[in-house]
């Protein structure tokens, strides 16, 4: 099941993308345009979320190919060094909500400084090199603005999607007996919301608790 899900999500992000960038212009005024961006901002989350469940050994008993999954899906994502990215989310479960968290923020909490903080230190000169490459071929075929507006912004307006559902909202300050001992808290019950959300991953406790559940199935153990 973790295999179909997967390869669902990162068809649908695909083809999506193809959709937008053959046949939707950009245009402010256009309704349609708006309902896109936002699609394809939540399907960009859905492919971090992937590699995500990759990294827990979630979508796939055999380890090679739950492996290629991850590391298709995060290169997809942004160009993301998918052993780089598993490394440092061992280390957030290992030492969540201190200063050894790669994801914590020790010092000012700030919404923007700490996303800064977080952004930055998953960026590398082959990423940017790798989203280079990219660009220029999609260059060929489609305009700058098409690709700037369609493809890439949905791709930054997930990262504040993912950090503000997945790290700030369940993470910060302060820390609360109730976060104990992961120091994460979660949404409400509220499945809609949750799934729409952040798939699921604002129920942020239970991940932590529960990191072999893959995020579908993190509903059916969320406490209240």
């Amino acid at each position: 099941m973790g295999i179909i899900i997967a390869l669902l999500i990162m068809l649908s992000w695909g083809f999506h993308l193809i959709y937008i960038l053959l046949y939707q212009p950009v245009d402010l005024a256009d309704v349609w345009f708006w309902i896109h961006i936002l699609v394809q901002t939540w399907l960009f989350t859905g492919l971090f979320i992937t590699g995500h469940d990759s990294m827990h050994g979630t979508i796939s008993r055999n380890r090679t190919l739950n492996n290629f999954i991850g590391f298709l899906a995060t290169t997809l994502y942004a160009g993301l060094w998918y052993p780089a990215l598993k490394k440092k989310h061992y280390l957030h479960h290992i030492h969540v909500g201190t200063g050894k968290d790669p994801d914590y923020q020790t010092g000012n909490q700030n919404f923007f400084v700490w996303w800064f903080r977080f952004m930055y230190q998953y960026l590398t000169i082959w990423q940017l090199l790798i989203m280079a490459a990219i660009f220029n071929i999609g260059l060929l075929f489609f305009n700058e603005l098409q690709l700037i507006v369609l493809w890439i912004v949905p791709s930054v307006l997930s990262t504040f999607q993912l950090f503000y559902f997945g790290t700030y909202l369940p993470h910060h300050l302060p820390h609360t007996s109730e976060m104990e001992p992961y120091k994460a808290r979660s949404q409400k019950r509220n499945h809609l919301w949750a799934m729409i959300s952040c798939y699921f991953f604002g129920y942020h406790y239970e991940h932590h608790a529960s990191p072999q559940t893959p995020w579908w199935l993190l509903y059916r153990i969320k406490r209240t």
